[in-house]
């Protein structure tokens, strides 16, 4: 009442909001359970679980391009910290990027393309925050961030999404590595003080004409495709088990099942 009445708004009576917060916490509590046995129980009786993260792995409070991160921890190790399933009973992590990086607002970002393609990559695969309709800062794939992502992560597989959006690139770049002053270095350091001082280490790949949109079989991907995502495999030493090729959730290409 003392900040609302600062700021011209009208108090509150505090005994009535107790009332309506306990009034609600009534309805609710009887839908609540332990989580952590509800989990344990499923797993025991054979189930497949599911865990799904939030934002990206350098937005980690420990792992991330601090102080460019968020307020929590966004690894995959989190899903049995934060659900009290123990690492041992998980036995698969699905690795989820773009087919070239982006990223929201300021912080290091060293395969970022500041000319005609990165804006091409956001009006293509409109990259727009879905809050402020700001467009993402894009720019090639950053196989040296995925390597130190894999490593972190635990990466059993990659989920490669918006492969479509490099359609009609006539030369793809990737990032490779990274040059900072004499020293070469092959992944993405700690923190954002030392990427900033990073130029990225490109090499070409040859792009294609086709449209693989809505495409659904990897034998019907255009060669030069293939070759893309055979050479991220490489570099990132984790093999592609998913391609998305457009929004839609049958728009995709299953290589390998997660509960396989």
């Amino acid at each position: 009442n003392v900040w609302l009445h600062a700021l011209g708004e009208k108090k509150q009576n505090y005994k009535n909001i107790i009332n309506e917060l306990w009034e609600l916490g009534n309805i609710i509590t009887k839908y609540t359970k332990p989580s952590w046995l509800v989990i344990n129980n499923f797993k025991n009786s054979g189930s497949n679980i599911l865990f799904e993260g939030a934002q990206g792995t350098f937005l980690d409070i420990d792992h991330g391009t601090y102080p460019f991160v968020t307020s929590s921890n966004t690894v995959a190790s989190q899903a049995g910290i934060g659900s009290g399933l123990g690492p041992t009973a998980m036995s698969y992590t699905l690795g989820i990027t773009k087919a070239y990086t982006t990223r929201v607002g300021s912080g290091p970002f060293p395969s970022e393309d500041n000319g005609s393609h990165g804006k091409t990559l956001g009006i293509n695969g409109h990259e727009f925050g879905t809050v402020t309709g700001r467009q993402r800062r894009c720019g090639w794939f950053d196989a040296a961030a995925l390597r130190r992502s894999a490593m972190v992560n635990g990466l059993s597989g990659l989920c490669i999404t918006k492969l479509d959006i490099l359609d009609g690139i006539k030369t793809l770049k990737i990032c490779v590595g990274y040059k900072n002053g004499d020293n070469k270095i092959d992944l993405l350091p700690l923190g954002a003080d030392q990427t900033e001082n990073c130029e990225p280490i490109l090499i070409d790949m040859p792009g294609w004409t086709e449209n693989t949109f809505g495409t659904k079989n990897w034998d019907d991907l255009p060669k030069n495709a293939k070759n893309y995502i055979s050479k991220l495999e490489e570099l990132c030493d984790v093999p592609v088990h998913i391609i998305s090729t457009g929004p839609e959730r049958d728009e995709t290409i299953l290589i390998k099942h997660p509960f396989d």
